[in-house]
């Protein structure tokens, strides 16, 4: 798990497992976003998956889906919300961490 840190409250990672989740927590992270649609690839662990094993650490998840067609409006929304809602420190994930990245970047002007 490749985790890069872009500030105090947010990081990025690539896609995490199960069986990270212990690690993340041990980390401090309070919550977690996943910006993955499920079943992008064969194998890919579900967000209700990951999601179930967070809760038991007392992760706080959530699920902001951004394909192939890129981050829209309703998704920096969303986004919003859930930096202004959640504990942070926050991990966002996806494939490689690049579309978590640009979603919490699209945040930036409107949370200023």
């Amino acid at each position: 798990m490749d985790i890069r840190q872009i500030n105090d409250e947010y990081s990025v990672a690539g896609q995490i497992t199960v069986d990270d989740l212990a690690t993340v927590a041990q980390m401090g992270f309070k919550a977690i976003v996943c910006h993955r649609p499920d079943a992008e690839v064969d194998g890919q662990p579900t967000f209700a998956e990951i999601a179930e094993a967070a809760k038991v650490l007392g992760i706080e998840a959530r699920h902001i889906p951004v394909g192939r067609e890129g981050v829209g409006f309703e998704q920096v929304q969303e986004f919003v919300d859930a930096l202004d809602e959640m504990d942070r420190p926050m991990l966002g994930y996806c494939r490689s961490g690049a579309r978590s990245t640009a979603i919490y970047q699209q945040t930036l002007h409107i949370r200023a």
